[in-house]
């Protein structure tokens, strides 16, 4: 009884299928990466350049940026939409196919419509480019093919054109989306220059992550404050100062003055510290062991710079202080960590 493989089978892919993989791998990379040079190479220092007519021309927009496309040029174009739209440009990708049976009513006069097909002569997309005309929406074609239909109707023609595909059957849209892509990243960053889009502007359209976290959060929103702050004055016995450190569960104490202005900080650390000296401390006041001068931030700074200097100090707590040198609060690294600053 002879055994047969199906050559799409694991034990089918032998060293040899392996090493053409990597192969094709290696040569696809290349084809892409030799498409966006290329793609590079056209976009010359001028101010006339079709690049920078488009950019104009989305910048002048009072509406929104309408993206579309068929097919993988569609995937695209969603693409190209959220990025614009998170970086300052009100954006949204409409299905040609869906426009021409009532999606076009989101269209307005005031939009400019990003129109995406490699041939230029996508049906779905024809069809509804008289209409977004006669409504007086701008509309900028991406295509491969200047002489196509789309780019000549368009009031501007971003040239995506590649040399080959990437596919070894030349088929497959690969460098021509990964192109096609890439010119969409550049306006998008285009725009957000010339709009003084700020981290701030971006982590505001970002609040459920990481990056909105980290860039909207600030030291006043998450520091301990009032009688959750381990605070002692200067001439506290340490074994009372210690008290203060055990109930806050702060593993520190803040030391200030009468004003409340700090003058140092006595952590676990330090109480480790005196410990190995093996010297009777009960009648030591908090000032002669306390660390002064300690590392301080105030309440209006982003709590990621919090963050940065416990890093940079290799510390677990820092005091938050007014610009007077009051105490106001302190942060515990654990409180960043809930806050998922970090």
């Amino acid at each position: 009884m002879s055994v047969t493989h199906d050559k799409n089978s694991p034990q089918h892919f032998d060293n040899a299928a392996s090493l053409r993989a990597v192969a094709l791998a290696r040569q696809t990379l290349e084809i892409e990466a030799q498409a966006i040079l290329e793609l590079q190479a056209r976009l010359t220092a001028d101010a006339d350049q079709p690049f920078a007519r488009a950019t104009a021309l989305l910048l002048a927009c009072r509406g929104r940026v309408v993206v579309s496309g068929m097919g993988k040029s569609g995937h695209i174009a969603r693409k190209i939409a959220a990025t614009l739209a998170s970086t300052g440009t009100p954006a949204l990708f409409v299905h040609p196919a869906e426009a021409a049976h009532g999606d076009l009513g989101m269209v307005t006069e005031a939009d400019a419509v990003i129109a995406i097909s490699n041939s230029g002569e996508s049906d779905e997309l024809l069809a509804i480019v008289p209409v977004i005309k006669r409504m007086g929406a701008k509309l900028i074609s991406m295509t491969g093919r200047p002489e196509s239909s789309l780019a000549k109707l368009a009031d501007v023609h971003l040239d995506v054109a590649v040399a080959r595909e990437a596919c070894p059957l030349n088929l497959a849209p690969t460098a021509s989306t990964t192109a096609t892509l890439a010119l969409g990243d550049a306006l998008a960053v285009a725009l957000l220059d010339a709009r003084g889009f700020r981290a701030e502007d971006f982590a505001r359209s970002h609040p459920g992550g990481s990056l909105g976290r980290r860039l909207l959060t600030h030291v006043r929103d998450i520091m301990r404050s009032g009688d959750a702050l381990p605070v002692v004055g200067p001439d506290l016995p340490l074994p009372a100062a210690l008290l203060e450190v055990t109930r806050k569960g702060m593993a520190m104490t803040a030391v200030v003055d009468e004003a409340s202005r700090v003058l140092g900080i006595f952590t676990d650390g330090d109480l480790r510290r005196l410990i190995e000296q093996g010297k009777d401390f009960s009648k030591t006041p908090i000032r002669d062991v306390m660390h002064a001068n300690p590392r301080v931030v105030g309440p209006d700074q982003l709590a990621v710079e919090a963050v940065e200097l416990m890093e940079a100090f290799r510390i677990n707590q820092v005091l938050v202080t007014a610009a007077d040198g009051a105490l106001v609060g302190a942060l515990h690294i654990h409180d960043l960590t809930r806050a998922k600053v970090i």
